[in-house]
């Protein structure tokens, strides 16, 4: 109180006083996103609620000559939503109105900072949408926002079948970096269903009610009218503008299942599991995979009654017609016994099912019992490459005498193998990012990509170039030019740029043992 600014007072009277962060302390908050490596100091956050806000938010940063940074609940793994060198963070976190839900055309719209949870939970609780979810599902999705998602086209642990966040959205509203407004489908007319008054979920203000039917046409909703703007801006992690405005496809939960957990007493068996599965034409909803560090830390921080004395856990479920279920999984499970499976147990109990995916959801939670500090790395590669990398990647951490526990999505070949280390110590920083880096140099250079959902931000940047051509990246630019000719959003993420570079090898100073240095050309 008393030392607000021009520039603090130009942004409350958009969003109003309790909306607008600017005390140091307040500030440091958002220093970082879910890679902490990666640290940066905004000037100001701002908290909008309307897609109008966050456009006069964006002209005022205009006015102020400052960088925008597109922030949802912070959860993202590459440092995409972090101000390097000052700049206005535009956090969307406030904006949680699900302000339709069309169950007869199976679509949700949805303001940018609904959690993603939030909006299963709800139309679950919507009369006449109780087998209809959106399907995405991040390990992070009580608290990841569906902006987010969409940014980052996330992905999750049904992404094998049911695909990424892209699949599932059928049109974005954004807050071009000039301050405009789009819309990638061309609006039409929603009523929502009627939601009961006990149907706050979490506490989010819930869409108005009517007593009017759903309209039963959209027909614009589906019509790819010219260029894909929708599959161009889901993935761009801001870089070329803000997404306020989600349009969600709804899909019928399945409701046919078998699961399966099979422990090995190695993880290259587990992953030849992986390999011959897909390898034989099933496509599983899921395939995850814990290695052993992995299972004793789980173990020891929620007691599932996992061996921990087992080398590997592959938990695996398929979805589809009850008829041909039961000899997918006669097949799957005898894949798992030629590869020397010590022990099959199949999870008819859905109470028990709903355990197994709890056990796979915590299991990063469980790594901050075991470690001051984690880094988790995210690349994709052919699923025949899995039993040998991931073999290579335990090597390189013995190499630098760094433990790497594993847990990954093993059906897409999207490994994660997670670095433990302390912050605290810059020498042990500085190790990680190293190994990083080797560990996505291996997975390129055996036919992977280097990131298969957490996105590129600054994290992976160095490595864009190494994974395109020029002519590509160039391409990328020139993108990012069209709609942000300015180079104001988001600059030096994902894209390399030729303004500004950001260096996670420096810390910003001698005392911060994470941080980045950003240097504008």
């Amino acid at each position: 109180m008393g030392n607000e600014t021009p520039l603090i007072q130009t942004f409350q009277a958009i969003v109003g006083r309790d909306a607008v962060l600017h005390d140091a302390d307040e500030l440091s908050v958002y220093e970082s996103d879910g890679f902490p490596i990666a640290r940066g100091m905004p000037t100001l956050v701002v908290f909008p609620t309307t897609t109008d806000q966050v456009a006069r938010c964006v002209k005022a940063a205009i006015e102020h000559d400052l960088p925008l940074v597109p922030r949802g609940s912070g959860t993202g793994l590459a440092g995409g939503a972090v101000a390097f060198g000052g700049g206005v963070i535009i956090c969307t976190s406030r904006m949680t109105r699900i302000e339709s839900i069309d169950l007869a055309n199976r679509v949700a719209v949805v303001q940018a900072g609904v959690f993603n949870a939030t909006l299963s939970e709800t139309i679950a609780a919507t009369p006449g949408g109780e087998n209809l979810h959106f399907s995405p599902d991040p390990s992070s999705q009580k608290a990841a926002t569906i902006g987010g998602n969409a940014a980052t086209n996330a992905g999750g642990v049904n992404t094998l079948k049911h695909g990424v966040t892209s699949t599932h959205v059928l049109g974005l509203e954004l807050v071009l970096p000039d301050g405009s407004i789009i819309q990638t489908t061309p609006p039409s007319p929603h009523t929502p269903v009627p939601l009961k008054p006990t149907d706050g979920i979490r506490g989010f203000p819930q869409p108005e009610t009517t007593n009017q039917k759903p309209e039963t046409s959209h027909p614009t909703l589906h019509d790819r009218v010219g260029p894909d703007l929708t599959g161009l801006l889901c993935g761009s992690e801001g870089t070329l503008g803000i997404i306020t405005r989600v349009w969600c496809k709804l899909t019928p939960k399945p409701s046919n299942f078998r699961t399966v957990y099979a422990v090995f007493d190695s993880s290259y068996d587990a992953c030849k599991s992986v390999a011959d599965v897909i390898a034989d034409g099933i496509t599983p909803t899921s395939m995850e995979m814990m290695d052993g560090a992995m299972i004793r830390a789980v173990e020891d921080a929620f007691h599932y009654g996992f061996p921990t004395t087992a080398k590997a856990l592959l938990l695996l479920e398929i979805d589809g017609l009850e008829e041909v279920l039961d000899d997918q999984l006669a097949r799957c499970i005898a894949f798992c016994r030629a590869n020397n499976a010590t022990d099959i147990q199949q999870c008819a109990d859905a109470a028990k099912r709903a355990e197994l995916w709890s056990a796979r959801k915590r299991a990063f939670g469980a790594i901050g019992r075991i470690s001051h500090s984690y880094c988790t790395q995210d690349a994709c590669i052919p699923r025949s490459k899995l039993p040998e990398a991931i073999e290579h990647i335990a090597r390189l951490g013995e190499e630098v005498g760094m433990q790497i526990n594993n847990v990954f999505h093993a059906g897409d070949g999207n490994v994660h193998p997670i670095m433990l280390f302390d912050e605290d110590h810059p020498e042990e920083v500085e190790k990680t990012l190293q190994l990083s880096e080797r560990i996505l140099e291996y997975c390129i250079s055996i036919g992977g990509t280097i990131t298969g959902e957490h996105g590129v931000g600054v994290e992976k940047l160095p490595l864009m170039r190494k994974m395109f051509t020029p002519d590509t990246i160039t391409t990328f630019q020139r993108i990012k030019r069209a709609f942000d000719p300015d180079a104001r959003a988001n600059e030096g993420k994902l894209i390399p740029s030729d303004r500004i570079t950001i260096d996670l090898h420096q810390p910003t100073s001698p005392n911060t043992p994470g941080g980045a240095l950003a240097t504008t050309h």
